[in-house]
């Protein structure tokens, strides 16, 4: 009977110290204040990762791989469709094509990349074989042969210049190709942007030799002029833009 008591005594001791410790653990928890609370705000629950979660609750790993996943099959069908010469993808060029040129100084961002990280990877063809130090003189050139047949204040645009029959029309500065299309005023028109965020404007041309976002060097052709309609002369429009405003093109421009 001894033995039993002396069991049960020690029994009902650990219950008591038990009790103790309990309370005891209870009663510093509730001393305890949080920085949050002590300055009046909610605490704020932070979360903790275990080896079985499948991560953070805000970020879903499957969301963010399917995402750089359908960016990168978008990059690669829009560089699909811009060197496919089909016509019937010409309103999805033309979309695109309106749609990035909105308020985008790519020449001015792409000059940048390439002063701080070098030439970037080339997604859509280019027929230059090198670009090197790129020559940011804006002198516009035109050559010997050709001739101006309608000056800028007669549309306050453009001028009208007369070449030889199915002559290639020289980009008269380096810079990168902005557009390619048909534009209202202007026919089949090929636009540069040059690193100081200027533009020249190539119109009436009768057939396009550059593709959109190519780098041109001066002097490069950008297309044939259309033909004047006499069999032996051919015509395009030539148009330099800054800003909002077109500028009278003689002001700078060079005669060979």
């Amino acid at each position: 009977m001894s033995s039993r008591d002396d069991i049960r005594r020690r029994i009902a001791k650990r219950k008591r110290e038990r009790e103790r410790l309990s309370k005891n653990l209870h009663h510093n928890q509730m001393m305890i204040v949080e920085d949050e609370e002590r300055y009046g705000f909610e605490k704020v629950s932070s979360y903790e990762g275990g080896p079985g979660d499948s991560g953070h609750p805000l970020f879903n790993k499957e969301v963010f791989l399917f995402k750089i996943l359908g960016s990168a099959c978008l990059v690669l069908v829009l560089a699909i469709i811009f060197r496919s010469g089909s016509d019937s993808l010409q309103p999805i060029k033309s979309f695109v094509t309106k749609s990035m040129e909105q308020d985008f100084q790519f020449t001015a961002v792409a000059d940048w990349y390439e002063n701080q990280f070098g030439k970037p990877l080339a997604l859509l063809p280019t027929n230059q074989k090198e670009e090197n130090e790129p020559n940011l003189n804006q002198e516009y050139a035109l050559p010997a042969a050709a001739r101006i047949l309608e000056d800028f204040g007669e549309n306050g645009q453009k001028i009208t210049i007369e070449t030889e029959k199915d002559a290639a029309v020289a980009a008269m500065s380096e810079g990168r190709v902005r557009f390619v299309g048909e534009e209202e005023g202007f026919g089949k028109t090929v636009i540069i942007q040059h690193a100081d965020k200027s533009e020249t404007w190539y119109g009436n041309l009768a057939s396009i030799d550059v593709n959109l976002y190519e780098f041109v060097k001066k002097g490069a052709s950008v297309g044939v002029a259309s033909d004047a309609g006499d069999g032996t002369k051919g015509t395009f429009y030539f148009a330099i833009k800054k800003g909002d405003d077109f500028i009278d093109p003689i002001q700078v421009i060079q005669f060979d």
